[in-house]
């Protein structure tokens, strides 16, 4: 079978593997759908994302949704043909938290995730024709959600997730700073968890073109244009350190900051003055625990979130799609491959 696979930095190739099998509690999807992430960009371009290296090639995919072609033994809650999703983590280990951390299984120790190199060997991802996955990780498509927007679930439970850390969104207005794929998904789960108004920012115009359609009140172009003031409630989605003095600035005193987008891991400067001066509440924000499957849902009780999709590629092609969205000129937000 064909897959996307990143032997190293700007090393992508499309690679003939073996057909997997499903064992005992596992199951084999064909791969219909895979939206390419930040992550998958950066083991594509360097070798590694975050702390996590390449020492062996690595399948790419996190977010991908198909269809059941295979059962193991034990199965019986799925179906053959079901149209299903994957939460891509499975923890490492007994699966035992704190008190503390009760029902946060995002922060377990050790997590293996889809298409990622944190272990070795490396947890091969779904950008590929068929993916064996453990049956506890699939979760059934609703009736009316396809597999094209069923391979949005896991990014959109990521933004949920975020909104689910700031509590209450009703009647609240809303600052989120950043309008890639998972700031308009935040804007679209914002204005969906009730709140009243969410203003978008962005330094790119067909980006916020993009978040007005996913559901921003206001989008404002921040190249020429200062941040808005004292705003209750701010959700930062660029992961860049650079904007955190202006973003906090931005926030009302006494006011909360979620961080959704990822900060390096590595020293950065950052003026960070307000955060103590204002008394704002910074919290983080890491991937989900089950909220993939209320993005399920969402999609099924309405939440449109396919205007984040802006460019489809097949699988022959994942290098140029790659391309397109690690391009800030190709003006891409969520770029998506067709798998099988």
């Amino acid at each position: 079978m064909k897959a996307v696979v990143v032997h190293g930095p700007n090393d992508l190739r499309i690679d003939d593997r073996p057909e997997p099998v499903a064992g005992p509690g596992e199951v084999v999807l064909d791969v219909e759908w895979g939206g390419i992430c930040g992550s998958d960009l950066s083991y594509w371009r360097h070798g590694a994302s975050g702390t996590a290296a390449l020492k062996s090639p690595l399948v790419l995919g996190h977010e991908v949704a198909g269809r059941i072609a295979q059962l193991g033994a034990g199965v019986d809650h799925l179906e053959v043909g079901q149209s299903v999703t994957v939460h891509p983590a499975e923890p490492v280990g007994d699966g035992i938290l704190p008190e503390r951390l009760q029902g946060r299984t995002n922060l377990y120790p050790q997590i293996r995730y889809f298409g990622s190199a944190a272990f070795d060997p490396h947890t091969d991802g779904g950008f590929s024709e068929r993916k064996l996955a453990k049956a506890f990780q699939v979760r059934p498509l609703p009736d009316g959600v396809d597999t094209l927007r069923g391979a949005l679930a896991e990014p959109l439970a990521v933004a949920m997730h975020a909104v689910g850390r700031a509590g209450s969104l009703k009647g609240r207005d809303v600052l989120v700073n950043g309008a890639g794929p998972i700031g308009s998904l935040v804007t679209a789960a914002a204005k969906f968890a009730g709140a009243r108004t969410v203003t978008a920012t962005d330094i790119s115009d067909a980006s916020l073109r993009i978040a007005k359609a996913m559901g921003a009140d206001e989008v404002l172009n921040v190249s020429d244009h200062p941040l808005p003031a004292d705003l209750e409630l701010v959700f930062e989605a660029t992961g860049i350190p650079a904007v955190l003095g202006g973003v906090l600035r931005a926030t009302a005193r006494g006011g909360t900051v979620v961080q959704v987008g990822n900060l390096p891991g590595a020293p950065t400067a950052s003026a960070l003055g307000d955060l103590v001066t204002r008394e704002i509440t910074w919290v983080g924000s890491y991937r989900f625990v089950e909220e993939i499957t209320d993005a399920l849902l969402a999609m099924k009780d309405g939440l449109d979130v396919s205007p984040v999709i802006s460019h489809r590629f097949g699988i022959d092609d994942a290098e140029q799609a790659m391309r397109t969205a690690s391009d800030p000129a190709a003006g891409s937000s969520k770029v998506m491959l067709r798998l099988s």
